[in-house]
Parts: structure tokens; sequence; C-alpha cells
């Protein structure tokens, strides 16, 4: 007779099969639905931009190649040109672009590939795309004519586009925001006078949000609850990043790493005179906080990182920037987020529909979420998610978390090397969107780093819902610190 253990195993072990299959047929079939919509919406959106903006405008559904004699030789539509490399600069850029904008293989793409092979076959290439090359040649009207104007399908409103006309804003006496053409918007906070460097000056913390996101996120939660020797003794800065928030939105930009470090620097460090600070960062932010780490070395004074989205690419790897990208974004229906990672990430236009939707008519869905709810939290969460455009949070996602996957073990290594930078991690336990794994994957690149797991929280609430806590836990690690 069969054990009731076992039996209740294989029970288990076939609903769990099942559901396995189930998840992928259903990903295959509404896989291949959306491979077919993310075609048609590239001619809608080509044929909207020539007639509301009067420019027939590029995206990343064409393919390109480098040729040995340093050509540029681009397919589109079936057909072939070739331009030239016209600056060492442009050589630099593409370094900081990934391939994910441009290759990410569908039923699709695979079948216009196979159309386009014979003629690549006669070149040794290296793939690039030539939305990136017109981008990088300036040949993007808006970048010389009407470098800030929104589009069509972007929000126009104030709050948007603020940083144009370079206007700056006062939250409460003790938090402040300033933001114009050329640097972030930074939410500060400190009281009392600026202390002298005879009396010993304060400590800086910069707090950076992450995908889609504000300094909502931190300005919100954890800045009202710290103590008041820290608001006395801290000075606590809090950046809307390039693309988000209130901060530029400009059309042009790639939105490269390169890009929103320079402007973190040019905004806060060289803004504020800061020579040396801790950093607090949140998912996305938790790259850049690494990367101004190795940057920065002397100045970094400890790092504490928020569900850090690290996934150590396996040796022998070539491409790690699509081994990271399937990885966030695997063409699954579930779990819903899984789905909704795989939307924002695989598809270059249905993305866009949806920013159409929610971010264009931002003010709509706000209102509607006052009517129906008075949560204060669930009102700035949605803030945050709502102002950014399509082109930053695509270039973003992409630049950032997929094109850093070649990058963040050297960056992981200079950090361990650097014993005198404090490294504390937390991570949601029930975090679905970044693998608690993660997390630990950086603990074995940095030995010496604290991994801290929070029973019951996820993605937004290892925050939300305890700041209280956080903002105890993190003063504590910045008094460790001295």
């Amino acid at each position: 007779m069969e054990m009731p253990g076992i039996s209740m195993g294989k029970s288990r072990w076939v609903v769990s099969l099942s559901g396995r299959v189930i998840n992928e047929a259903a990903s295959f079939v509404a896989f291949s639905v959306l491979d077919l919509v993310d075609f048609i919406l590239c001619f809608v959106f080509k044929v909207a931009d020539l007639l509301i903006e009067a420019e027939w405008k590029p995206c990343y559904c064409s393919n390109s190649a480098i040729t040995s004699s340093g050509k540029i030789l681009i397919f589109e539509k079936g057909k072939s040109k070739i331009v030239s490399l016209i600056s060492s600069s442009c050589k630099l850029e593409w370094e900081d672009i990934s391939d994910t904008l441009y290759s990410r293989p569908s039923l699709l793409s695979e079948m216009w590939l196979t159309v386009n092979e014979i003629n690549k076959s006669k070149y040794r290439t290296a793939v690039i795309n030539s939305t990136i090359v017109e981008m990088l040649q300036g040949k993007i009207g808006r970048q010389e004519r009407h470098p800030k104007i929104p589009r069509w399908s972007d929000c126009d409103c104030k709050l948007c586009t603020c940083w144009i006309s370079s206007c700056s804003t006062s939250t409460t006496i003790t938090t402040g925001g300033n933001s114009n053409s050329t640097s972030l918007f930074v939410r500060t906070q400190g009281e009392g006078p600026p202390i002298s460097k005879e009396k010993g000056a304060r400590e800086d913390v910069i707090f950076i949000h992450g995908f889609i996101s504000s300094s909502l996120f931190w300005t919100e939660t954890l800045f009202p609850n710290f103590s008041r020797a820290t608001k006395c003794g801290y000075r606590l800065f809090a950046v809307d990043l390039l693309g988000f928030g209130r901060s530029p939105k400009p059309s042009e930009s790639m939105y490269t790493l390169r890009e929103h470090i320079e402007m973190i620097e040019r905004s806060v460090l060289e803004h504020h005179e800061l020579k040396s600070f801790h950093i607090v960062a949140h998912s996305l932010g938790c790259i850049l906080a690494l990367a101004l780490a190795v940057k920065h070395p002397r100045s970094v004074k400890s790092l504490t990182l928020l569900a850090p989205p690290f996934y150590a690419v396996p040796k022998g790897t070539t491409r790690p920037t699509q081994y990271v990208m399937r990885k966030v974004a695997p063409r699954r229906v579930w779990p819903p987020i899984a789905f909704g990672a795989s939307i924002a990430c695989w598809y270059e236009h249905i993305s866009r529909v949806i920013c159409l939707l929610i971010c264009k008519n931002h003010r709509l869905w706000e209102f509607l979420t006052k009517l129906l709810t008075r949560n204060r939290v669930r009102t700035f969460l949605l803030e945050g998610f709502f102002c950014h455009t399509h082109n930053a949070a695509w270039h973003t996602l992409h630049n950032i978390i997929c094109g850093t996957a070649g990058k963040m073990e050297a960056y992981l290594d200079a950090v361990r090397e650097n014993v005198k930078c404090k490294v504390t991690v937390f991570h949601g336990k029930d975090d679905e969107l970044i693998p608690v794994d993660c997390s630990y994957e950086v603990q074995k690149r940095i030995p010496r780093a604290n991994v801290r797991v929070i029973d019951n929280k996820d993605h937004i609430t290892i925050v939300v819902g305890r700041q209280k806590a956080f903002a105890r836990e993190l003063e504590q690690i910045w008094s460790n610190c001295n």
C-alpha cells in the first residue's frame, strides 16, 4: 500500500508540473500575439508622429551593423544604406548603450533576421541600430530645433515640464526642491544654519530612488521619521533621476549610466559641495550607487542598498545583457509582476501606449485615486509612478539594468577593496520583482556586506509601512561609520 506522504508528494509534483506547462503554453500564445501587436503599433506610431510632429520618428525595430572598415551598415524595411562614424565621441557613447534596446528576439524578429541574413553575411559586423546612429549623429530634429518641447504622447502639464522654464519649488520650511534644464530636481532637508569647518561640518546623505519612481519615495516616508538629531546633524538629498519626477526629461537623451551619474554629480556633489557622503539606494538606484562608489571611492562612507538588481552572469555567457534581460523580464504571464516587467522590457510600442494612457493623463488618475481613497502613501507612490516619459523609462531600463550586466561584478569587486566603505543590504523576503538571491550574490562578491532579509515585506513595503523602523536602522548605520 502506498504511503500517504508519498501520495501527497506526487500530487504536489503533478500540480506543480501542470502549472508550469499551462504557464508556458499561455505565455507562448500571449507573447506571440503581443509580438504581432507591437509590430503593428510600430507603423501606427510612425504615421501618428509624422502627422502630429511632421517628422518620421525612428524606433528600434530596424537592424544595423558596424563593418570592418568602420562604416555603419543599416538594414531597414528590406533596404540597406551605409553611413560613417562622425567622431570618436560616438564610439564612446556606443559603449554605454545596451544591445537589448534593439535586439529582443521574437517570432517576427527572427523571421525578419532570416530574410536579411544573406545581405549581412557579406560584412564583418557588430550589430547596432539605426535609431542609435541617428541619435548620436544629431539627426533627430528635436535635438536641434525643439530640444525641450515634449512629444505629443508625453504629458505637458506644469509639473512634468517645470524644468523647461527653470522653475523651482519649496515643499516645507526644512525641505526644498530645485530643478532646471541642466540639473536634477533635488529635495533637501536639514535644520539650522550651516556649520563651519572649524566647528565640524554636517554629514551628507544621498537618496536614490528606483525605476519609475521619484524622490517622494524617500521624502514622504523616511524624512519625516528621522530624529531631530539626524535632521540637525545631516544634510539629506533625495534626487529625482534624469527623466523622472520633476527632473529634466530631454527627448534626445539616451539615459545612459554616464548621463545619470554626471547629472547626480552636477546637481548634488558639485552644487552642494559634498566631500564625503553616505548613499541609500533602492532597486535600479543601487546600480547608480555602486557606480558612484567606484568613481568616488574616497568620498562614499557607506552604501545602503535595498533590493539590488544584481544577477550573477554565468561564466562563458557571451551576451550578459541578454541574460539579465531574460531574468528581469522572463516573458511569462504569471506571476503578474513578471508579466508587467516583460511588457515594459520587450515591447517598445506597447509600453509607449501604456505611457500615453497613464502618464500623459496622470492628473486624471491622481484625481480618481484621491477621490476613491485618502491614503497618502498610495497617492505619492502613484505620483512617482506617473511622472516620467516613455523615452526615459525605456532607455533607463535597458541601459542601466540590462546594459550594466557586464560591469556589475567589477563594481562590486571595487567596493569590496574599499574596506572603509560600510555596505548594508536590505531585501524583502516576499519580493517577487527582484529575488532575494540577488542580495546574497552581492554578499558573495562583498563578504563583509551585512544582508538583512525582512519577513513579510516586498519590493515596496521594504520601506513603505516600516519607515520608522528603517529610519532608526539607517541612523544606526551612519552612526557606526563614525
